[in-house]
């Protein structure tokens, strides 16, 4: 079976694995004491499997060139699975960090694979449409994947929230076995996932991890957009929880709420953007940077009231739930040649950036204060604008 319902269980898998990554923000508070940590150092549970599967992306990508695409992204959600279940009965952080340690390897490999596959799953008039519902998988995991784990934390405890997301990737590798048609391999490193024409200037294996954007300048100008905007996004957004209680004042029993109004606002910025992304990729990216770093600002300076805060929250979903279509879109429009290694690359740079991200922000919180993590996000979102806007004036009107 290909088709729409491929596309689907595509979707489930890929919004899985990057759920498992983000549950951590929805339970940082209540996992850190349990675990006798600070939230700083119990953001290390996001950083740990985004700096895993940074390397796990394009080493997949190359090396996995000749195999069933089914068959690899059934094993990594059987991985993701096994890894969440272990880390929901850790009573100890490095059991824990272990246990993200392969659910890391999940995410890099199977978001790598899974980015360039609609070109294989539906007709050539569908590519686009189908690549935004794949990639919405990406956005919901931040917008209605913590907000589904904080509700499940506030009801029965942050180690349920770990066990169904551990359930749900079982059910997602189940999904796509049956769903997705067998998908051999070209045995080119950079475009086994895709029916991609190799170019004149195209290579397999490592040297094209190397290769491509060296040679494709928008490609170079892509990873530094997503290392940037990534990074300052996560900067903040790793500690949403304790900003919507500490710095606005909001209950915790309003949190799973106001997070899943996030999520339903960020699903809109995801097919919002992905419509104009198809025709200008640049330009999309950088009003999302423009919008994305403005909000960050307004809710440093005037975020300090329940409502104010909650208004606020609903436009940084509106403006982040639509950066991972843009971003692909911007890949398949710089490499059409070559769409998995470019995918691959930038699955790398992004998984990278939401380590960072968390990692930044777990010292800046514990050395200085929350505000401060506001602050630095802005400034490397708003830093990555006039990359995009430079690169926008090439798109297609």
């Amino acid at each position: 079976m290909s088709g729409w319902p491929a596309v689907a269980a595509v979707t489930l898998g890929i919004f899985t694995v990057m759920t498992a990554e983000l549950v951590p923000v929805g339970l940082l508070t209540p996992a850190a004491a349990d675990l006798s940590v600070s939230e700083g150092t119990a953001a290390l549970m996001v950083t740990v499997p985004g700096l895993v599967a940074a390397l796990a992306a394009p080493l997949v990508t190359v090396r996995a060139a000749g195999a069933d695409r089914r068959a690899l992204l059934v094993a990594f959600l059987l991985l993701a699975s096994a890894a969440n279940l272990v880390s929901a009965l850790a009573g100890h952080l490095a059991v824990v960090l272990s246990a993200r340690v392969l659910l890391g390897i999940a995410i890099g490999g199977f978001w790598a694979l899974a980015g360039g596959l609609a070109p294989r799953l539906v007709p050539a008039d569908a590519v686009r449409r189908a690549t935004a519902v794949i990639f919405g998988g990406v956005s919901a995991a931040s917008v209605l994947g913590v907000p589904a784990a904080t509700l499940l934390t506030e009801r029965v405890g942050w180690r349920w929230a770990f066990a169904a997301t551990g359930v749900l990737a079982l059910f997602a590798a189940v999904a796509l076995r049956a769903l997705l048609p067998r998908l051999p391999g070209t045995g080119a490193g950079g475009g086994g996932g895709a029916r991609t024409r190799q170019g004149p200037g195209a290579r397999s294996g490592p040297a094209a991890l190397v290769a491509l954007p060296r040679r494709n300048r928008r490609v170079r100008a892509g990873l530094l957009f997503t290392l940037a905007l990534v990074t300052g996004h996560f900067l903040a957004y790793s500690f949403v929880r304790p900003l919507l209680t500490d710095h606005s004042g909001i209950p915790d029993s309003l949190l799973g709420a106001l997070l899943l109004g996030y999520g339903v606002a960020g699903v809109a910025g995801n097919f919002l953007a992905g419509s104009r992304a198809a025709r200008s990729p640049g330009r999309t990216l950088a009003v999302i940077a423009a919008a994305l770093g403005t909000v960050l600002l307004a809710v440093h300076l005037f975020g300090d009231s329940a409502l104010a805060g909650a208004g606020l929250l609903l436009l940084w979903g509106l403006a982040y739930g639509g950066v991972s279509v843009a971003l692909q879109s911007w890949f398949m429009a710089a490499a059409p040649d070559d769409v998995e290694t470019a995918t691959g690359l930038n699955v790398s740079v992004f998984c990278l950036a939401i380590a960072l991200g968390a990692l930044l922000g777990g010292l800046l919180a514990d050395a200085y204060s929350l505000s401060t993590v506001l602050l630095a996000g802005a400034a490397l979102i708003l830093a990555a604008f006039p990359v995009a806007a430079l690169s926008g004036r090439n798109d297609q009107s």
